[in-house]
């Protein structure tokens, strides 16, 4: 599994539909889709919300990025991440 950030933006629609059910559903179709939520969180700033998945593939973090668009009016900017001690064995060669 690989691990993904979810960043979204609400639209004017997305925050007028906020709910503790949605949230429900979004964590449905995430699952539907064969992956696992490590956590949600809200932020300020540049992006409001940020999703932390594990998926199986690329294509299955992409399907579910744009049907949870389509369910919620939030646009996501998703992004594979790597932990730094993986990071520094991968591309570390002064060791």
């Amino acid at each position: 599994m690989t691990r993904f950030f979810m960043f979204g933006k609400y639209s004017h629609e997305a925050l007028s539909g906020i709910s503790a059910s949605r949230t429900d559903k979004v964590i449905a179709l995430i699952k539907q889709n064969g992956g696992e939520l490590q956590s949600m969180y809200t932020l300020l700033g540049q992006f409001d919300l940020v999703i932390i998945v594990d998926f199986p593939s690329l294509e299955q973090v992409l399907k579910t990025s744009v049907a949870l668009q389509k369910l919620t009016g939030i646009s996501f900017s998703t992004s594979p991440v790597v932990e730094v001690a993986e990071f520094d064995e991968l591309v570390c060669t002064d060791d």
